[in-house]
């Protein structure tokens, strides 16, 4: 208050005798330090001044003192703040934002090792707790929260998910960053249909009367068209992005927008050197997840998916064919809704069956039937099973979690394939590819959603993603 007074009266003295304005910065006072939660809690600011922003998980009133549990996103743990009764407010409620200045101590309880004595509560956002869909002494199932898009973030089990999320996210750059591959953001907007199922969703502009586009305009359903452009000069390449499907499905496994991880490795002529790629990249992302966001995947192993436990440690297996796998199905005694004759596409069913066989670990199926798979998967020229040098990676509960195939760049065997389902001009720019300075080369795609629900053990796709899209749901 001193200080004040001797700054203001010089401040007016100044600004009489200069006839101008004059405002005083004050270096002389400390701001408390502004924290994350996830740095509040460390325990490495005991005894700082600081200030912390977040939401209420918890508000408990008692006769001398109001424990409140303060969140801002940074960690799964809360900060616990100790303030006189004296600072309770009706406001603080479940939901309900604040700022709260005070000093860090050593809490005298084990299950948290720092507590935050508040000087001062202000709270920035009320939230009414009658209206608010979540309730402190509910545990919530994904089912429940998933009816609220726009709020369910706000729950643990939703924001460990997209803190895990974001962590294996990074993993997978970091991976490709480290084994020298070079990042390319293909283009969304495309006239490819890369998987040939014909389920894109048109590009149109709203007025009907202009064509913005020479050709059809599609969104992309896969990079890998455009990948294999750039492998033409990167022996390494990769992208990362969202990917489209027009399924009419409302399935647990069905999404209309969803992300995909895909590379192309040049100079290539083993479907092992893509299946090593799989596998690095598999591991390497789950032990980051693991050693990064161990309390986020322990809260969804103890309390969402009980009992699912992922270990990046076991060996996958590589050597199981397509026909041994069809062997394998029709030796079963268990009853399958879709048929096992070899040609047949592997359902779900077949695939998880077959990771149970071998094991319940993650399995490659090579080999696949030449005409299941697209054009430019490679010939393998074998008779009379005629299959093309594709591979599979099935995990435990989910089934396929990668595709990918060597490509053919043999220019003959490529235009004849062209020719014969009617894409010939279409593809003319591809067939450029096989005749300048094409290499032998491969490569996968990896669905990022459907790797979460592996290491996680979730059962629906939609409840690994911020704003699931599919048939008939609504758009935020």
């Amino acid at each position: 208050a001193a200080f004040d007074t001797m700054f203001q009266a010089a401040a007016k003295t100044l600004s009489l005798s200069r006839g101008a304005s004059f405002s005083i910065r004050r270096y002389c006072f400390k701001t408390p330090a502004k924290l994350r939660v996830s740095e509040a809690v460390s325990g490495a600011h005991l005894g700082a001044n600081v200030k912390v922003q977040g939401w209420l998980r918890s508000v408990r009133p008692q006769k001398a003192n109001l424990f409140l549990h303060v969140n801002d996103g940074s960690a799964l743990q809360s900060l616990q703040v100790v303030a006189s009764s004296e600072l309770n407010d009706p406001l603080l409620t479940l939901g309900s934002a604040v700022e709260v200045t005070g000093t860090l101590r050593k809490s005298p309880h084990q299950k948290q090792p720092v507590e935050l004595e508040a000087d001062q509560i202000h709270v920035v956002g009320d939230c009414n707790p009658v209206d608010f869909p979540f309730k402190k002494k509910e545990r919530h199932s994904l089912e429940y929260i998933r009816q609220f898009p726009h709020l369910r973030c706000r729950t643990n089990a939703f924001s460990s998910l997209l803190r895990i999320r974001s962590e294996a996210t990074t993993a997978v750059h970091s991976y490709f960053k480290e084994n020298g591959f070079v990042q390319i953001h293909t283009p969304v907007i495309t006239s490819n249909d890369c998987e040939g199922a014909g389920e894109l969703f048109r590009v149109e502009v709203s007025s009907s009367d202009i064509k913005f586009f020479s050709v059809p305009a599609f969104l992309t359903v896969s990079g890998q068209l455009h990948l294999e452009v750039m492998s033409g000069a990167f022996s390494r390449v990769y992208t990362f992005g969202p990917t489209f499907r027009a399924e009419n499905s409302q399935s647990r496994r069905h999404l209309a927008e969803f992300y995909m991880v895909e590379a192309e490795v040049s100079f290539t002529q083993s479907l092992e050197d893509l299946t090593k790629v799989m596998e690095d990249m598999f591991r390497s992302a789950t032990e980051h997840v693991l050693a990064h966001c161990a309390a986020d995947v322990d809260l969804f192993h103890k309390h969402v998916t009980p009992g699912h436990r992922v270990s990046p440690q076991g060996h996958l297996l590589f050597g199981v064919t397509y026909s041994e796998a069809i062997d394998i199905l029709n030796h079963s005694s268990q009853k399958f809704a879709f048929p096992t004759d070899w040609g047949c596409d592997l359902q779900t069913e077949h695939e998880k069956y077959l990771v149970k066989h071998c094991g319940n670990v993650p399995v490659f199926v090579t080999d696949y039937p030449y005409d299941l798979k697209p054009f430019y998967a490679r010939d393998n020229q074998d008779h009379p099973k005629h299959t093309a040098a594709a591979v599979d990676l099935l995990v435990p509960g989910v089934g396929e979690l990668c595709g990918g195939s060597l490509r053919e760049e043999r220019l003959d065997l490529l235009r004849a394939r062209l020719e014969e389902t009617g894409l010939e001009d279409t593809y003319s720019w591809y067939l450029d590819l096989r005749r300048f300075g094409s290499v032998p080369h491969g490569g996968f795609g990896l669905g990022f959603e459907r790797f979460l629900q592996c290491i996680l053990g979730v059962d629906n796709i939609k409840d690994v993603i911020a704003f699931p899209r599919f048939s008939h749901s609504c758009l935020l």
